[in-house]
């Protein structure tokens, strides 16, 4: 075509120091990869990194992933759907009997399915809330202690992570006088999670209460991570804070509560102009949730998945029953009392920074994941996962004794 002509050898492209392809410099520019600046600092979560450190044979009390098969109605389900159907892709906002089963978990959402998005698991369904409701240098109120991610997906947004303390002289309990001092004119956004990663603390109605009468004066957006809500060992199951205020966006799923943590199904739900912005990136991003796991998901509410989850919560009440026994007894450190999800914090303060401590561990064959992952509240502190048989939490309490005791 004659656009870029070459003579002898000696290119016009290589001579043009302004041309479309840029001078040598710039292509040295190009062969040396740097991240876009709202990348730039943010690295693979510190659970991960210890997780990737343990060597072969170590116990795993670190991950937050349920040990117990997905139940047999889910499972079949999904053999079905690979056996007996075409599993195209589905709308971006999944399968609509789906959502409608999903809306009717939440009453605010008046039973409308397209206030539902069906996820690539809660952690999309986070990504995609944070991602649609904040702007360069928005202000986001986030839980200290709290889960890893959420600061970090602020940053790659925009916004500015702000904190509110959940006290460790109160074992990591919400205290209203610390939201209401955190809580400013200048937050856009607030996250909570109950029952919390990684405390299994649990917000009471009256926390809710304060939640939503705090939030109604200032106008806030809320997103309540509520992942691990059918993974509790109060009374009553873990009320909503969409429950309280009307502008929740609630990040919910099924990876912890039916142990489908591979199968990716999760959802966000709430106000639907916010969900209508949010399912625009959601098909950029993922198109669709996995359809196969989708129709699994249909018999998720089925009477034989219910008493599945109560199962669940059996099992792991009793584990972390005997967990905080073995604490107590073997190495004699306060731990705090989970309501719910499948976590303990353990002070391990008097061995050193929880790094440190969680390093020296691995050198045990043991893995926990230091409180500092968590934020400054927790750093004294190793969060520790019962996600494993009473046989397994035994040896790896021994393990971790023996750890602390090389301190």
């Amino acid at each position: 075509m004659g656009a870029f002509p070459v003579r002898g050898g000696d290119s016009q492209i290589s001579r043009r120091e302004d041309g479309v392809f840029g001078s040598t410099r710039g292509l040295l520019a190009l062969k040396n990869f740097v991240p876009p600046a709202r990348l730039q600092g943010i690295e693979k979560s510190i659970i991960r990194q210890v997780f990737d450190r343990a060597r072969p044979g170590s116990i795993n009390l670190g991950l937050g992933e349920p040990d117990l098969r997905t139940p047999g109605v889910i499972r079949r389900a999904a053999v079905s759907a690979i056996t007996g159907e075409q599993n195209g892709y589905t709308s971006h906002a999944g399968l609509p009997e789906l959502r409608q089963k999903v809306a009717r978990q939440y009453p605010y959402l008046a039973e409308n399915a397209d206030r539902v998005i069906i996820t690539a698991g809660s952690q999309e369904a986070l990504y995609l809330a944070l991602m649609t409701l904040v702007d360069e240098g928005d202000e986001v109120l986030l839980p200290d202690p709290g889960f890893v991610a959420y600061p970090t997906i602020v940053r790659m947004a925009g916004g500015v992570p702000k904190f509110y303390r959940l006290p460790r002289e109160m074992d990591f309990a919400f205290d209203v006088e610390e939201f209401q001092r955190a809580l400013t004119p200048k937050t856009k956004v607030v996250v909570c999670i109950s029952p919390s990663n990684p405390t299994g603390r649990v917000l009471s109605r009256r926390n809710l209460k304060d939640i939503g009468y705090l939030l109604r004066q200032q106008g806030a957006y809320l997103i309540s991570d509520e992942i691990y809500r059918d993974l509790y060992y109060t009374p009553e199951r873990p009320e909503s804070l969409s429950s309280v205020y009307d502008r929740t966006i609630v990040i919910g799923g099924l990876s912890k509560s039916l142990s489908m943590t591979g199968w990716r199904l999760g959802w966000l739900a709430g106000d639907e102009d916010v969900v209508k912005t949010a399912l625009v990136l959601h098909g950029y991003v993922t198109t669709c949730a996995s359809t196969v796991s989708q129709k699994a998901a249909l018999v998720a509410w089925s009477t034989e998945a219910a008493n599945a989850r109560a199962r669940f919560r059996m099992t792991f009440r009793a584990r972390r029953d005997h967990l905080l026994k073995l604490i107590l007894t073997e190495l004699r450190l306060r731990a705090v009392m989970p309501e719910g999800a499948f976590y303990t914090m353990i002070d391990a303060g008097a061995y050193g920074p929880s790094m440190a401590v969680a390093e020296r561990l691995l050198d045990h064959g043991v893995i926990t994941v230091p409180g500092a992952a968590f934020g400054k509240e927790s750093e004294d502190f190793l969060r520790v996962s019962f996600c494993a048989d009473e046989t397994t939490l035994t040896e790896g309490i021994l393990r971790i004794k023996l750890g602390l005791e090389s301190l």
